[in-house]
């Protein structure tokens, strides 16, 4: 059996510790200890992109001339790959990461995976925490938000996660998105406090399955779509 090999580490001030590492030519990452996600298992991440930019598709007639989007969180970069196929040209793809060795390992590790993604010139990367970027932007700043942050907002990636899912902070995306625009959450698993906490912040919620690969027999995953309602 081929053994994984350590190939990065870090950790955060809060104790946090990230670990990546490679094993049979995958990529795979951990959180204190625990696998968090890999090269392996994409799909729901890239049907994420797929879900949350369908209205500014390059060549729909919804499409604004210069689409603005946001994803929270970096991770292995496959989310941001898939905006980036679908928006075209020209966009601008905000990502908020808040652990600048994710952004490093990004430009090094993962660049045989997903290639030179950081410097796309559509690709704006601000190191930081969400809830900080989000609450210094304007009103209508974004066409979609795209967000993998946590697991659910009952199982944080770190405390300080909680308020971003405050009713404060879903009024502030509510006004940082376009009116047309649309916020999309990934989820490990269905949310139904958290989906019915964002139809009373104002928002129209759809749900979808989402699978860990393309060919896999059952939807473990979990997306939300958010607009506003009208």
């Amino acid at each position: 059996m081929k053994p994984y090999l350590k190939i990065a580490e870090s950790t955060m001030p809060d104790g946090t510790h990230y670990s990546l590492h490679k094993h049979d030519g995958k990529i795979y990452l951990k959180y204190n200890g625990y696998e968090l996600m890999s090269t392996a298992l994409t799909f729901s991440e890239q049907q994420l992109a797929d879900i949350g930019c369908q209205d500014i598709l390059e060549g729909k007639s919804s499409r604004p001339a210069h689409p603005k989007v946001l994803i929270g969180g970096l991770g292995l970069g496959f989310t941001l790959k898939r905006t980036l196929e679908l928006v075209g040209s020209p966009a601008t793809v905000d990502v908020a990461e808040l652990m600048p060795p994710l952004i490093e390992w990004n430009q090094t590790h993962l660049v045989e995976f997903n290639g030179p993604l950081l410097e796309d010139p559509r690709t704006v990367i601000i190191q930081g925490d969400l809830f900080d970027i989000v609450s210094k932007k304007k009103p209508g700043s974004y066409d979609a938000l795209l967000l993998d942050i946590d697991n659910t907002p009952d199982d944080l990636i770190t405390s300080g996660n909680a308020r971003l899912y405050s009713p404060g902070f879903l009024e502030k995306l509510r006004q940082v998105i376009t009116p047309q625009g649309c916020i999309a959450y990934w989820l490990s698993e269905p949310a139904p406090k958290f989906k019915k906490l964002l139809i009373k912040s104002g928002f129209a919620v759809e749900e979808f399955a989402s699978k860990t690969h393309e060919r896999a027999k059952r939807s473990r995953h979990c997306l939300l779509l958010a607009r506003r309602k009208s």
